[in-house]
C-alpha cells in the first residue's frame, strides 16, 4: 500500500483529522530542508507537501511565489532538491509529496523525474496545472514507479466533473477552498464549503482534505468541522521565514489529532 494511503487511511480509522503542512524547498536554504521535514514530523504532520521552486507558479499566491523566487536566486533546482531529500529519507517516516507543475517535470523528463522522486522517499505528487484530461502523460510513469497522484476538486466544478475527476482517485482529495490562488484569507463561505464536502462524498469515499488559505488555528477547526483535514501553504511558508516555529505548532494543534509516527 501506497504510504500516503495507508497514513490517511490511519487517521480516517482512528477518527482523527489530517493535517498537512506545506513548505517550500529552499526557502530560506536547502541546508534547511532537512531540519524543516523533521520538525514538521515530530510536530505531527500527516504528510508533508514540499514544493519544488518554479519561475511562473500560477496557483500559488504572494508568499509561496516570493519563496519559490527567494529559492531560485539561491540557485535551488530540482535535481538539488532531491539531492537533499535522499539526505533524510532514513530519518522520515511522514510520507512526502511533491508539489511540482508540468513544466518542471517535462524539463526534468517525465520518467526520470518520478524514478528519482521514487528513490529519495517521495510517495506522491500534486500537480495543480495538470488537467485530469492529460493525467495519461504521467499515470504509466506513476503507476510504474508506485507513486500516486493527488487529484484537486474545486468549488466552480459541476457535479459531473467532481465525478469524473474523484474516480479512481487515490490517497486524498485535494478540495480547494476559494476560487483563486493560495494566500491567507481573513474567512470563509462556511455553508458554501459544506455543500461541496457533500457533493465530493456524494462520489468518493476517499478522505476530503480542505486547502488553499488557511491560515489560523480557528481555519484548521473550521475546515476539519467539514472536511477529513487540511493543507496548509503560506502560512507555514511565512511562519518558516521568520522563525515563528510556535504558530506551526498551534495550526497543527488546531485539528486536535494525536500524532501519528509509523512508519513508512
Amino acid at each position: 500500500m501506497n504510504p500516503i494511503h495507508e497514513r490517511t487511511q490511519t487517521v480516517q480509522q482512528q477518527g482523527g483529522k489530517a493535517f498537512v503542512p506545506y513548505v517550500m524547498a529552499g526557502d530560506p536554504s536547502l541546508e534547511k530542508l532537512p531540519e524543516q521535514l523533521l520538525f514538521l514530523q515530530e510536530a505531527g504532520a500527516t504528510c508533508i507537501e514540499v514544493g519544488i521552486p518554479f519561475s511562473d507558479p500560477v496557483a500559488d499566491g504572494p508568499t509561496i511565489q516570493a519563496a519559490g523566487i527567494r529559492a531560485l536566486a539561491a540557485g535551488v533546482t530540482t535535481e538539488k532538491v532531491f539531492q537533499t531529500l535522499d539526505g533524510v529519507k532514513e530519518e522520515l517516516n511522514t510520507p512526502l509529496l511533491l508539489m511540482v507543475y508540468t513544466n518542471t517535470l517535462f524539463a526534468y523528463g517525465v520518467d526520470a523525474f518520478l524514478e528519482r522522486a521514487n528513490a529519495v522517499g517521495v510517495s506522491g505528487l500534486i500537480v495543480p496545472d495538470l488537467p485530469y484530461e492529460e493525467e495519461s502523460l504521467l499515470s504509466n510513469a506513476i503507476e510504474k514507479e508506485g507513486l500516486i497522484l493527488i487529484r484537486l476538486v474545486t468549488l466552480t466544478s459541476p457535479d459531473s466533473r467532481v465525478e469524473m475527476v474523484t474516480k479512481e482517485a487515490k490517497g486524498f482529495l485535494y478540495a480547494v477552498t476559494v476560487k483563486g490562488t493560495t494566500g491567507a484569507r481573513e474567512g470563509f463561505p462556511i455553508e458554501e464549503l459544506q455543500q461541496f464536502a457533500d457533493r465530493i462524498r456524494n462520489v468518493s469515499n476517499l478522505p476530503v482534505y480542505a486547502g488553499f488559505g488557511i491560515s489560523t488555528p480557528v481555519h484548521v477547526q473550521e475546515m476539519t468541522n467539514i472536511f477529513d483535514g487540511v493543507i496548509v501553504g503560506s502560512k507555514i511558508v511565512q511562519s518558516f521565514h521568520e522563525g515563528d516555529l510556535d504558530t506551526i505548532q498551534e495550526l497543527i494543534a488546531g485539528t486536535g489529532t494525536p500524532r501519528i509516527l509509523s512508519k513508512k
